[in-house]
C-alpha cells in the first residue's frame, strides 16, 4: 500500500464507506473549538469526503462550508448528501483555489499523504487562510507510517513527529492552539488545532 493508491481505494469503496461510517459526532467538541476560534464561518473541509456526519454538521452551524476531495464517487455523494454547499474535485496537494477561508479541516484525510507530502502541505494551508484563521487536522500521535483499514481495504497512514508539525507550522505562519494526541474523548483521534497569525506578525 502506497500514498498513491489513497484516491482508487476510496473511489473503489465510497458507497460502502459513506454508509458505515460513523456518525454519532464524536467530533464535535474539536468541531466546536474550531468554530469558536475562527473569525468567520467559511470553511474549507480538505478531504471531505461524502459530506456526513462533518460537513453537515458545520452547516447546521450556519457555515459555508467548501469541500475539497480528490476521488469523483466521494464529490458526487457529498453533492447529493449537502446540495446546498459547494464541492470542488481536487487533489489537496498543490490546492490552489485563490481563496481564503476562516477555517481549514483537514479531518482523517492529510494523514494518507507521505511525509514529504505533508511538509509541502503547510503553505497551500497558509495560502487559503484568512487573517487569524484556524486550522485543524488529524494526525498519528508520533512519526510513522502505519497501514490501516477501510471498508476492508489496506490504506497508508504517515505521521511526522509532534516536534516537526510545530515546525512545519511555526514556518507556515500558524501558532498551535493546542496538540491532543489519541483524544480518549474522540475515538484515541490525535488533534491539532492552530491559529493564523496575522500577516504582519507571520
Amino acid at each position: 500500500m502506497r500514498p498513491e493508491d489513497i484516491l482508487p481505494t476510496y473511489e473503489r469503496v465510497a458507497r460502502g464507506y459513506a454508509a458505515s461510517r460513523d456518525k454519532t459526532l464524536f467530533e464535535r467538541r474539536w468541531l466546536d473549538r474550531m468554530l469558536n476560534f475562527a473569525p468567520g464561518r467559511r470553511v474549507l473541509d480538505i478531504g471531505c469526503g461524502p459530506g456526513r456526519p462533518i460537513a453537515e454538521y458545520l452547516l447546521d452551524r450556519r457555515c459555508v462550508v467548501t469541500g475539497v476531495d480528490g476521488a469523483p464517487a466521494m464529490v458526487a455523494l457529498f453533492r447529493q448528501n449537502l446540495p446546498g454547499a459547494d464541492c470542488i474535485r481536487s487533489d489537496m496537494r498543490g490546492l490552489n483555489l485563490g481563496r481564503r477561508f476562516d477555517a481549514l479541516l483537514a479531518w482523517d484525510s492529510f494523514f494518507h499523504l507521505s511525509p514529504g507530502d505533508q511538509r509541502e502541505m503547510f503553505p497551500t494551508f497558509a495560502a487559503h487562510a484568512a487573517p487569524r484563521a484556524v486550522l485543524m487536522f488529524t494526525s498519528g500521535p508520533d512519526a510513522g507510517e502505519p497501514i490501516g483499514r477501510v471498508e476492508g481495504e489496506p490504506v497508508y497512514h504517515a505521521s511526522l513527529s509532534p516536534d516537526e508539525y510545530r515546525a512545519c507550522l511555526d514556518a507556515a505562519g500558524f501558532d498551535v492552539v493546542d496538540f491532543k494526541p489519541e483524544d480518549p474523548a474522540c475515538a484515541g483521534h490525535s488533534v491539532w488545532l492552530a491559529r493564523k497569525r496575522r500577516d504582519e506578525d507571520a
